[in-house]
């Protein structure tokens, strides 16, 4: 890894002291706000609302691949520089191999529309070769394509997509899991007969060419047919794999949400019809939420030692991170939070402890935009796994936590983004009239097996790449 970094960059990260600049709105050309983080590299993602993050090692390369929001009222097709042409936002696709100098290769236009009413928000990616029936000369881009569908493109040249399948007649999309090693894959979907705006198709796509859709499943009530009050709908899933047996479901974004513990065998080779029994039959557990709270990211941490309890007859257990998002500007809401579950003994999970970064370091309620959770990294690789976590909290940037007891998060890190002139306002009702801000909405968050984190903002920004320094950087045990 790269240990210097570039006069400029260096500059612009100096560490700003919370109690100075963290207690001002933000201001353009101001440094950004950091600690035991820096900036190493940034695009400015042709000024498009970004979303999902995944960043592949792809050969000698890695490509970061990442999901957009529609535009803005004011822009609704910002142009591509590349085209010279205005385009629906869709997947941006950046070269990040050397992180201080990422070299943008290819906006891929998603649907027409704007905020989350069109773009191509959610991507994930996976190698031919490890697809049980993939082409081994392939790289497959799994990408929602606003609420209408799922596709895949083939991206063996990140510079020039083919598009591959399309799963369509949806009439939402969100947060998918894809199984490298198995094609399985969970798709968050919308279907015209279901009763909520959010379930989940599940699909064999070990061979991306000819998808096999395996079944659809949701919570009883949802299904075609049923009467009665209608659940709350599915955010996303992450799944253990056949190893692990289990997939891990997070329901009700910002209020009464819950995680879902699933037998994955039983999922996939259960009765298909979407029956009651049928959709209970793979569930092992559910753990409740407060009415004000929801599961936006459930990521299991599975087996973690816990040093505590290094004497004990159970010195590991099975930890589940989940985070919800905040929704409503200006601390509107209740806040929300990163959680930690135990769910050793499956039938009775619990929670054991909780995260939230902190208002008064920032006055983060004062500067416009949403302040609290949305996302954690969702990467594995063990550079980070089970040591360190990342989480977007919109306003407060990205927030660096020591998960190595999970029972007592600390965190250990943060940063803050700089705003720049396409840093898009964000404003709420005062007396029946808008007021505005402006503020870094610091959106989703993933890692590499670098070392290196991305984070991608939601209030049009851009990418920032950053690395941990200090404590943090020790925490992980990199050089």
């Amino acid at each position: 890894m790269k240990r210097y970094v570039k006069s400029a960059i260096l500059l612009s990260a100096l560490f700003v002291p919370s109690g100075v600049a963290s207690a001002q709105s933000q201001k353009i050309g101001a440094p950004p706000e950091a600690s035991n983080m820096q900036l190493v590299g940034y695009s400015d993602l042709q000024a498009r609302s970004a979303y999902q993050p995944t960043i592949h090692h792809q050969g000698d390369r890695f490509i970061a691949y990442i999901g957009h929001h529609g535009g803005t009222e004011e822009i609704p097709n910002p142009v591509n520089p590349i085209t010279g042409k205005a385009e629906p936002s869709g997947t941006s696709i950046v070269d990040v191999t050397d992180p201080e100098n990422p070299k943008y290769l290819r906006h891929l236009p998603g649907q027409e529309g704007k905020y989350e009413g069109g773009g191509a928000q959610m991507v994930r990616v996976c190698d031919g070769k490890q697809l049980p029936k993939g082409d081994p000369n392939a790289v497959y881009m799994l990408r929602t394509f606003g609420g209408e569908a799922h596709e895949i493109w083939n991206v063996a040249d990140p510079a020039n997509p083919v598009l591959i399948t399309r799963i369509g007649g949806l009439k939402d999309t969100h947060k998918n899991w894809w199984e490298c090693d198995t094609g399985i894959a969970y798709l968050v979907s919308g279907l015209p007969d279901w009763r909520t705006r959010r379930m989940t198709q599940i699909y064999d796509l070990s061979d991306p060419a000819h998808p096999v859709k395996i079944r659809d499943f949701g919570l009883p009530g949802q299904e075609p047919g049923a009467t009665g009050p209608v659940p709350t709908e599915v955010h996303g899933p992450i799944s253990a794999g056949p190893q692990g047996n289990r997939v891990y479901f997070g329901y009700g974004t910002d209020k009464g949400g819950f995680l879902q513990i699933v037998d994955r065998e039983k999922l996939l080779n259960g009765a298909k019809e979407p029956t009651p029994d049928n959709l209970r039959y793979p569930e092992i557990s559910r753990l409740a939420m407060s009415a004000f709270n929801g599961a936006h990211t459930t990521f299991p941490m599975l087996k973690m030692p816990i040093a505590e309890f290094a004497h004990d007859k159970e010195p590991n257990r099975d930890i589940v991170m989940i985070v919800d998002e905040e929704i409503v500007n200006e601390c509107a809401e209740p806040r929300q939070m990163v959680w930690f579950a135990d769910v050793t003994v499956e039938s009775r999970p619990m929670m054991i402890s909780s995260y939230t970064a902190k208002e008064s370091s920032g006055s983060f309620c004062e500067r416009g935009g949403r302040f609290g959770a949305h996302s954690s990294n969702e990467s594995m690789a063990p550079v980070f796994y089970k040591k360190m976590a990342f989480i977007s909290y919109f306003n407060a940037g990205v927030r660096a936590i020591d998960v190595r007891d999970p029972y007592h998060p600390v965190e250990v890190g943060y940063f803050i983004p700089a705003i720049t002139a396409a840093t898009d306002k964000r404003c709420v009702k005062i007396d029946g009239k808008d007021r505005c801000k402006v503020a870094i909405q610091t959106n989703n968050v993933e890692t590499d097996e670098r070392g290196y984190i991305y984070i991608v903002d939601r209030a049009n920004t851009g990418l920032h790449i950053l690395e941990l320094t200090g404590e943090a950087r020790k925490i992980a045990g990199l050089p």
